[in-house]
């Protein structure tokens, strides 16, 4: 019985990484010897135990065999005879198919210390080509090291995995873990790279696939060219450590932009509603939380009229909020103000670079969504004895007055330049919903 650690923490080390996590794979030995030494069985299709003390992995040396198509379509073998090499040759990069004994030799059968070296990604075998998780785990590792490259001959099975339609059997599950992985890496835009060179982006993410090649004033977008500015803006969102739900909304923001026709472009007048129903499909086939398809959707419909603030009339600010549920949610629409920042800053071209630009909006929108917040909804309520029909119309124009007259310092400079009609540009929003007895009592809590 022979116990090497395996995987990423062998990676790392070599790369002179920290190290966070370590898997181990134990050669020479059986199930019931792994119980007897009080390792706890965790693995459903094959044998993974938990140490008794540390609780990380130990998993069996093991072989397997494709039997259907997908990453579950896999039958595999566990015994004492499984050699080291035979669990490392399935593995998905040579990178990731070294292997550390307990006296530090390294051992290395499929040259992954020469790739790191010239940082290269490349498959070890042909299996690579049998589980379609590996396109995306492959894509993933290109937005953690973006100084590496992707061997010719992997990215050919990529792209061989693609035509034979295995990339059609991933499950949105796997689909989305390896997608929010990558969201949180250096460069998150090199997935999408990887994934367009490939074919896969087309199949799995047909919506932000066609943004490509769709073109943007130039006035407003010197990149012009709609994916690279959704790239852009995402490696922004990553640079400034954004969250994930931020960096999601990002992603999908300008989605409307794909179904502009063409004899509009490049102007793209209501891609903000255009891109609500696209973003809450995405949303739906991923089967992504409320929270994420709220912030997504909420910056898809807004960021327009978030730039676009100082334009707008303190009514139609105050319906804005409401619609974004920001006095009950205010941190999701602080989250889309995170959003709309990345969308304004992720502008460039090999001249221009709008990084650094002014955000005043942000200022704008969290003083508005403060006054309104402050409004006393419960005293309102008590002083209207009970006439619900009134509290929400008086609650909004009581919220609508705060905003008001808090916005005017930032309005000075530009009141005296406007043209008649120009105050009011916004999307049109629905009136705010009614109060009902119960939410009118509890309003209080919610500011």
């Amino acid at each position: 019985m022979k116990i090497y650690t395996v995987g990423g923490a062998v990676r790392d080390k070599v790369l002179g990484l920290p190290v966070k996590d370590r898997d181990y794979v134990v050669v020479g030995t059986t199930v019931d010897v792994m119980l007897l030494l009080g390792f706890k069985p965790v693995g459903k299709g094959f044998p993974v135990f938990l140490h008794p003390q540390t609780h990380e992995e130990y998993a069996l040396a093991r072989t397997e065999r494709k039997t259907a198509p997908g990453y579950k379509g896999f039958v595999f073998h566990a015994a004492p005879e499984v050699t080291l090499e035979d669990d490392l040759r399935r593995r998905d990069l040579t990178m990731n198919a070294m292997a550390l004994s307990k006296d530090g030799e390294l051992i290395d059968p499929f040259g992954g210390q020469e790739d790191l070296k010239n940082k290269v990604l490349r498959h070890v075998s042909s299996a690579f080509s049998e589980d379609p998780v590996r396109i995306l785990r492959i894509a993933r590792f290109a937005a953690r090291f973006p100084d590496f490259t992707i061997a010719p001959e992997t990215m050919d099975l990529m792209k061989e995995m693609v035509r034979s339609g295995e990339v059609d059997a991933l499950v949105p599950e796997r689909i989305w873990q390896e997608l929010t992985q990558a969201l949180m890496e250096t460069v998150p835009s090199r997935m999408f790279a990887v994934m367009r060179e490939c074919g896969a982006l087309e199949r799995i993410f047909p919506e932000i696939n066609t943004l490509w090649g769709v073109p943007q004033p130039e006035q407003y977008h010197p990149e012009i060219d709609s994916g690279v500015h959704t790239m852009l803006a995402l490696d922004y969102a990553a640079r400034k450590n954004y969250s994930l739900p931020v960096r999601f909304a990002v992603l999908l923001h300008d989605l409307g932009k794909g179904t502009t026709p063409q004899n509009q472009w490049p102007h793209h007048r209501a891609h903000e509603e255009r891109g609500v129903p696209l973003v809450e499909s995405v949303c739906g086939r991923m089967k992504v939380s409320n929270m994420f398809r709220d912030i997504a959707v909420m910056t898809a419909r807004e960021h327009g009229n978030i730039r676009k603030s100082k334009e707008l009339r303190p009514r139609t600010i105050v319906m804005i909020l409401e619609r974004c549920d920001a006095f009950r949610r205010p941190e999701r629409f602080l989250s889309v103000l995170d959003a709309t920042e990345c969308d304004l800053r992720g502008r460039k071209s090999a001249t221009i670079s709008k990084e650094n630009i002014a955000y005043p909006q942000r200022e704008f929108w969290q003083t508005a969504l403060h006054v309104a917040r402050n409004v006393d909804a419960s005293a309102i309520a008590q002083s209207l004895s009970g006439d619900f029909d009134e509290i929400p119309r008086v609650l909004h124009r009581k919220r609508v007055d705060a905003v008001s007259d808090a916005i005017i310092p930032y309005l000075l400079p530009d009141l005296g330049n406007r043209k008649p009609g120009e105050m009011e540009t916004a999307t049109a929003v629905p009136p705010p919903p009614a109060l009902t007895p119960q939410t009118a009592l509890s309003a209080q809590a919610s500011r």
